[in-house]
């Protein structure tokens, strides 16, 4: 008889670490879910089982992950504050437990380890140059991810493009592009017309983790990964997805109020980092998956339209 494989999730209260502990329940996994306020969840709440703790104690981390296979590694600082005080104790807190319990760690990647100038078909091997405060602290993340697989500490790492989907409330897309609950009459878009940018539906980074996860006899104890996704060649695709699905043409696309985010900025901290980022909408960087296709034969990647549509059916936008 076949033993059940268990997870833990970090950070499974939000976007990708609930669309990958879903996933996993659906293949048979038990998930574990660490909340710092256990009162906010209700146990059971689709099929994680949830236990008190913080991703910040490393005891915490060690108790939940007993007895797991995996440890999904996806809790972030909100609003993209306090990186410099969270992000690397969190991670070294999970590479703690991993080492003790012998498990793999699965990370959501990004493109922030990448400099502006670096351009298209950006590979797992492309140097890194960050030229940003989040993007030097998500390179030590992943050095000390490499390092410890030195002492036999397995850990997987999928990088993708900005997240969208149904339940995404904290992203470029929700924040930006629609506003969640109401009526699209406009849309905003970060970036110049011509600005080519790489966007990745959540579901399908969620399948791709979990294919990989289920091809783990094909990976290397440290590996990286690169989607493809959404590449919108010229900044007009997404916003004419969103026209397609909403059913009219004629809607306005607005050029993003980046003068007022200096001012915006003085009073809002995550204002304030998300600005560091903005360089993202101003040069193209597009990861290739060539590495990816090799091992998966095919990306997951739900057609255009179709993931438009339920992301904004989800955000409360149709």
């Amino acid at each position: 008889m076949t033993s059940v494989k268990k997870a833990l999730v970090l950070g499974a209260t939000g976007g990708i670490g609930g669309e990958v502990a879903r996933l996993l329940i659906k293949r048979g996994w038990e998930v574990t879910g660490l909340v710092r306020n256990i009162h906010s969840v209700s146990q059971g709440q689709e099929g994680i089982f949830w236990v008190a703790g913080d991703a910040m104690n490393s005891l915490d981390v060690l108790n939940a992950a007993t007895g797991a296979s995996l440890i999904v590694h996806a809790v972030n600082p909100p609003g993209y504050r306090d990186w410099d005080k969270l992000v690397l104790p969190m991670i070294d807190n999970t590479i703690a437990a991993a080492k003790q319990i012998g498990v793999r760690i699965l990370l959501p990647g990004t493109v922030y380890n990448y400099a502006p100038d670096i351009n298209s078909d950006v590979d797992e091997n492309s140097v890194q140059l960050p030229v940003t405060k989040k993007g030097k602290i998500r390179v030590e993340l992943e050095n000390r991810l490499r390092m410890a697989s030195l002492q036999g500490v397995k850990s997987l790492i999928v990088r993708a493009g900005d997240f969208f989907g149904p339940r995404t409330l904290s992203s470029w897309f929700s924040q930006a592009l629609v506003v969640p609950g109401r009526k699209i009459e406009s849309i905003q878009y970060p970036s110049k017309m011509g600005i080519g940018h790489q966007w990745a539906y959540l579901p399908d980074v969620a399948e791709t983790m979990v294919r990989l996860i289920e091809s783990s006899e094909k990976l290397k104890t440290f590996d990286v990964f690169h989607m493809n996704g959404h590449w919108d060649q010229d900044g007009t695709e997404i916003a004419d997805s969103i026209r397609r699905v909403v059913g009219n043409p004629a809607i306005k696309i607005k050029s993003f109020p980046w003068y007022l985010m200096p001012l915006i900025a003085v009073f809002s901290p995550t204002v304030r980092e998300m600005l560091e980022l903005r360089y993202l909408w101003t040069s193209p960087l597009k990861m290739s998956n060539a590495k990816l296709i090799e091992v998966l034969g095919q990306e997951p990647n739900t057609p255009l339209d179709i993931a438009i549509n339920a992301s904004l059916k989800g955000l409360g936008c149709i």
